[in-house]
């Protein structure tokens, strides 16, 4: 049955087939061009085949084990089938089954030059040479299939890497090609240096023959005449692309200083309109970058070295960066920009002890314990990383912050970084870049390897809204990036746990707070994430509020590994928060039942345990109840926990006994006392010169959050009441969330 995929709908299809292939390493080529707003160049694929990727069952009832050596339990897609299951976002209950596409008619869509373009076809996979079958259980050319979207594909080419000077010193097979890359990607940790070497010189060697390749809407297709298996496809192949200046990974805009600039702000469809590739998290990859810019432009990226310049011909500079450790392409980010590094003004010895950066290089590589990932160069058994609490970090931004960033932002990236290690552990990433993003940025923050993104609202009144934020985001190195959901549905695991440990790495990185007073101010962020996701629950659809919404069938695939990410393009998903809020009460909870010293000391022997590896929810929940004695417990399973918390929409019920039988905590009861003050200052009635006689307390940030969020609920406020809001809180210098619900009293009693 050949399903016709609408572009407008708002779920998102993965259509590469690892089922059959995986990209091993990707190698990047590429020019930005500012005045045409595109991004041109080559991609080098390297790939591995061949018995280790478990044959699927063609059911969606087969679930698989957490990954481990290899990353072959796969689930995305070919255009042979696009079933259920996991991806980005949110579920997919859909009768995708059986979704075969096959050539229709004989007419090329292809141009002149070779190039075909996504907007020719917008419905399924029509091939005019071929039916596409991407297996090996028929007598048609075997189809590489890799998510591809906005993009203008040039030429694909075989890369005749036996062509490479010097490549018999590490091959038993020097004529063939497939061979000698299978021997390439399969090289032990310890000679990463010299596999990325001759990555590059591979990735630099002649083309030995065009590829046939046709494109639609979400997907490109490669084939090569009379290679009917994986196995016999060309292992490394060059794509000569450009991207669009509408493409959807990518936004090209101008900083807040008026400088044009280009970056990755988080897309829906993640990277496949800046590079093909192979979405799903499954395929797990490493890649090396080259990116050219005019000499005034800044290149930052997800990559383990802090790049420098190399000045080209006159006028432009390369810089180059790459990643050892295997991470999902929808991970890589990039911004070109006129970004300014900001430096504290006075360095210390110590700063500079504790912030030495160890290369996989250099590793003293002192086992500290067995990993179950895949090889790669780890930190986790670097045991000179082990304890290195703060890893080197750089601050860019617009020229025009600079100053903000020096006085808010780089102060608090040690204690948070130190924060975060006295609570999880090693970093996983050995270096850290953060940059202040264009004003168009959708949201607070975004988290990748080594590149963290943050709002200029973050920068704003007190360190309070920054630090937090922050804490967030560095906390995803750890949930999110180290360790990811292996079901994109599954969302809470990245973005639950982040919330949850950005209090925790905040308390302790505000190294004055006493213990009771970061239970209280602990106590008020989740009486405001109560209040929350209450709002959220009422004014969101029931199936975009579950956290686990294909139950028993999460983590499941068939035959093809392909899926389709419910909801992945639906606009209202980017603004909710419930993944965000109900993981959050969910951790908190196990945290009490537990008591944080069990809880946390659990959790640091997780991460370890699954470092570099990808997860579904039983994995978490399984490890810590089997972690705690039968008898403290406590009626505590699975099943439990995914009944009252994960496969149910609405406020999970132990949830709501616990707020309904806690007592406010005695921030929120100062917080109610002022609203009281408030209201009866807005009811009195105007006398000419009274004196102002409530006298009104100071409040922390997220009491004032708290307190304008009930002001918000009065049915009237009198001018005068907002002017003396304003002139007690400075309403105006606050956070971005104070000045949010200032906007909201001026659109509303207005």
């Amino acid at each position: 049955m050949d399903i016709k995929l609408d572009p407008s709908r708002d779920d998102l299809p993965l259509m590469a087939n690892t089922s059959h292939i995986l990209v091993k390493h990707y190698v990047l080529d590429l020019d930005v061009d500012f005045e045409s707003q595109i991004i041109e160049g080559t991609i080098v694929l390297f790939f591995e085949s061949g018995n280790k990727f478990k044959k699927q069952s063609s059911s969606t009832e087969e679930t698989y084990p957490s990954e481990s050596n290899e990353a072959c339990k796969f689930r995305t897609a070919e255009p042979c089938h696009i079933p259920v299951t996991n991806t980005r976002t949110v579920s997919s209950k859909m009768g995708y089954n059986d979704f075969v596409i096959c050539g229709k008619g004989e007419k090329d869509t292809s141009g002149k030059d070779g190039n075909h373009d996504n907007q020719e076809q917008a419905s399924g996979i029509s091939s005019s040479k071929y039916c596409c079958d991407t297996g090996n259980h028929g007598s048609e050319d075997f189809l590489l299939v890799l998510d591809c979207c906005d993009l203008s594909v040039l030429k694909v080419e075989e890369v005749d890497v036996a062509a490479v000077p010097g490549i018999e010193k590490f091959t038993r097979s020097p004529k063939l090609r497939n061979q000698i890359v299978r021997e390439l990607v399969a090289l032990p940790a310890d000679r990463w240096r010299e596999q990325l070497d001759y990555y590059a010189r591979c990735s630099q060697a002649p083309g030995c023959g065009e590829l046939l390749f046709d494109i639609d809407t979400w997907s490109l297709q490669i084939r090569k005449t009379g290679a009917q298996t994986a196995t016999d496809f060309p292992h490394a192949i060059r794509i000569r692309y450009t991207t669009k200046p509408q493409g959807r990974s990518v936004t090209w805009t101008s900083d807040q200083s008026g400088r044009p600039c280009v970056y990755t702000m988080g897309s829906p469809i993640n990277n496949r309109a800046l590079f093909p590739c192979q979405e799903p998290p499954v395929a797990m990859s490493t890649w090396q970058a080259t990116v050219r810019a005019a000499a005034s432009f800044v290149v930052l990226m997800s990559g383990e070295n802090s790049a420098k310049p190399t000045q080209l011909r006159e006028g432009c500079s390369s810089w180059h960066y790459y990643v050892t450790m295997p991470m999902p392409a929808s991970t890589f980010t990039i911004a070109v920009g006129s970004w300014t590094e900001t430096k504290p003004e006075i360095c210390s010895s110590n700063d500079l002890a504790t912030e030495r950066s160890f290369s996989p290089f250099e590793a003293d590589f002192r086992y500290v314990g067995v990993c179950g990932h895949m090889e790669y160069p780890c930190r986790f058994q670097n045991a000179s990383a082990t304890t290195q609490e703060i890893i080197p970090h750089r601050v860019f931004a617009p020229v025009c912050l600079k100053g903000a960033c020096q006085e808010t932002l780089l102060p608090l990236i040690p204690p948070c970084l130190s924060a975060a290690h006295s609570v999880l552990g090693t970093h996983p990433f050995s270096r850290l870049d953060v940059l202040i993003v264009p004003a168009n940025f959708p949201s607070l923050g975004m988290a990748s390897p080594h590149l963290v993104f943050l709002s200029q609202s973050t920068l704003t009144g007190m360190s309070q809204l920054c630090g937090t934020r922050l804490c967030h985001e560095i906390a995803h190195a750890w949930f999110g990036l180290a360790i990811g959901a292996r079901d994109w549905t599954e969302e809470w695991l990245s973005e639950g746990f982040a919330t949850h440990l950005e209090d925790v790495f905040w308390a302790k990185a505000q190294q004055q707070l006493a213990p009771d007073e970061t239970q209280e101010q602990q106590e008020l962020r989740a009486c405001l994430r109560w209040r929350r996701l209450q709002d959220e629950v009422r004014n969101s659809p029931e199936d975009m509020q579950v956290l686990r919404p294909n139950k028993e069938k999460t983590g499941h695939v068939s035959d093809s590994g392909s899926s389709v990410i419910k909801h992945g393009l639906n606009p209202e998903k980017v603004f909710m928060q419930v993944h965000y809020l109900k993981g959050y009460f969910l951790l908190r909870f196990l945290a009490k039942r537990l008591g944080d010293d069990t809880y946390f000391s659990f959790l640091r022997k997780f991460v370890h345990t699954f470092h570099g590896q990808l997860i579904l929810s039983q994995d978490f929940l399984q490890m810590l109840l089997e972690s705690i004695p039968e008898e403290r417990r406590l009626e505590l399973s699975v099943e439990n926990i995914f009944r009252d918390w994960l496969e149910t929409s609405g406020i999970p019920q132990p949830l709501q006994r616990e707020r309904l039988a806690g007592a406010e905590c005695g921030l929120a009861r100062q917080v109610s006392a002022e609203v009281a003050k408030w209201v009866r200052v807005n009811r009195r009635p105007r006398k000419r010169k009274r004196k102002e006689t409530e006298v009104l307390e100071k409040l922390l940030p997220d009491q004032l959050v708290l307190l304008l969020e009930h002001l918000l609920e009065q049915k009237t406020m009198n001018p005068r009441t907002l002017q003396r809001l304003e002139r007690t809180y400075h309403l105006s210098e606050q956070d971005a969330e104070e000045r949010s619900q200032r906007d909201s009293f001026s659109c509303i009693y207005s």
